[in-house]
């Protein structure tokens, strides 16, 4: 046997990743553990209770409280919010533990835990773009809605993977977060005054300021025209110029936490645009190309 076959290499990995993630929401965790305890019937009874309130009130405000499809969508969303609440929690992740902490906080606070995340997540940025669209109640809500449903479903007699699904994008988030914060920074520093359009494309704001950072120690550039990219191919072409020294000077211009997003560019555009401006390329090609693929909503056109 070839032990050198990829399939047999990453087979075994790929069996130990699912057993891992295939589990029971952790509500049905806590119950489980409930049923093995003697005199349970008074702790069962109230849980019963609070979850068959919960469940209504989520019907009326995300399913239907009048059909059954509703209730039981509901009842999903309730088992799979209040897993999230405990999941979240600092706490051991085993059925008894999961049980003392339902039990001494109670369903409905523990489920408003949950909810809680989700709505803090709906606040952080999905994509690197900021609109005004985003301040709009409706949309506010809707997103809401979304991660509510996406996240919080379960099944309580299927695995669940929705604390695994909201950790992973809280992290991608998160980053969004990080590069707003920078292409904002950079737009306040723009060298003609600060760009105060409400419309962000924060990707494109620091791929302009990273590419227009190759001429040396200038002043920072966060919105262009394409007069102006014209102008940078024709300066660094004719000049001899050294490109970290231009990028080591923008770093000690921008602060300290914006530097990891800034680096990750620079690695990332030295042997991809960059090299392409350095070349012999095409002026108008390099033109199209930045504003297709680098600076997008933040190119001023000027002329065709």
């Amino acid at each position: 046997m070839n032990d050198r076959n990829p399939q047999h290499v990453t087979a075994q990995p790929a069996m130990q990743l699912a057993h891992l993630t295939a589990r029971a929401p952790h509500l049905v965790q806590a119950l489980e553990a409930l049923a093995k305890r003697a005199d349970n019937r008074e702790a069962a009874q109230t849980l019963l209770d609070e979850l068959s309130g919960i469940t209504v009130l989520v019907a009326k405000r995300f399913t239907n409280e009048r059909t059954a499809d509703g209730l039981l969508e509901a009842f999903h969303l309730t088992i799979g919010c209040i897993s999230l609440g405990i999941s979240l929690a600092d706490i051991p992740q085993d059925g008894d533990a999961q049980l003392s902490f339902l039990l001494h906080h109670g369903a409905e606070y523990v489920f408003q835990m949950g909810f809680r995340r989700i709505k803090e997540l709906s606040g952080l940025p999905y994509t690197a773009f900021v609109s005004d669209f985003d301040n709009d109640p409706y949309i506010q809500q809707r997103d809401i809605k979304l991660l509510f449903t996406e996240i919080c479903r379960a099944d309580p007699i299927a695995p669940w993977k929705g604390d695994t699904v909201y950790r992973r994008e809280f992290q991608e988030r998160q980053h969004n977060l990080r590069i707003v914060a920078c292409a904002k920074w950079l737009r306040q520093k723009h060298y003609a005054g600060p760009v105060k359009d409400p419309d962000l494309d924060a990707n494109a704001v620091i791929a302009i300021a990273v590419i227009f950072a190759i001429a040396g120690d200038g002043p920072i550039v966060a919105r262009v025209g394409q007069h102006d990219i014209e102008t940078l191919i024709n300066g660094v072409r004719a000049t001899p110029l050294d490109i970290d020294a231009g990028w080591n000077a923008l770093l000690k211009k921008v602060p300290p936490q914006f530097h990891p997003i800034l680096r990750e560019r620079m690695d990332e555009y030295r042997n991809t645009i960059v090299k392409k401006i350095l070349s012999k390329t095409s002026i108008k090609i390099i033109i199209t190309e930045i504003q297709n693929f680098y600076a997008c909503g933040e190119l001023d056109v000027d002329y065709d």
